[in-house]
């Protein structure tokens, strides 16, 4: 059995920075090298994102996607560490809430502990 946080730390947060690095180069004029310094990540890293190579196999909603371009938005324009964990946070739960888990992984229920229990 798999926990619902195993399956977003393996599957859905990975994508979650691809589509931030990708948001910050396509849509913000970003190169690789900063990229990373904005995410803590190796430009190996972010390059590998880039090209698909990790975090490839998730697509998300549209409202995903935009809450993550907005976050991407937010990490441009600097955020303190802890402001940075609570918005990959409250992008994660976005995910979840959106149906991305119960279409994926069915079996595993939303995340009780991230402060919002409800049944999606």
């Amino acid at each position: 059995m798999k926990t619902t946080c195993e399956i977003m730390v393996q599957r859905v947060l990975p994508a979650i920075r691809a589509e931030l690095a990708r948001c910050m180069i396509i849509e913000h004029g970003k190169n690789q090298q900063e990229v990373a310094e904005i995410l803590a990540l190796s430009r190996a890293a972010v390059s590998q994102y880039l090209n698909d190579k990790r975090g490839a196999e998730v697509d998300f909603s549209g409202d995903a996607q935009q809450e993550i371009q907005d976050f991407a938005a937010k990490l441009i324009q600097g955020m303190a560490t802890r402001e940075q964990v609570a918005g990959m946070c409250n992008v994660c739960k976005f995910v979840q809430r959106s149906g991305w888990l119960n279409k994926n992984e069915p079996e595993v229920g939303y995340c009780i502990l991230c402060g919002d229990n409800e049944d999606h």
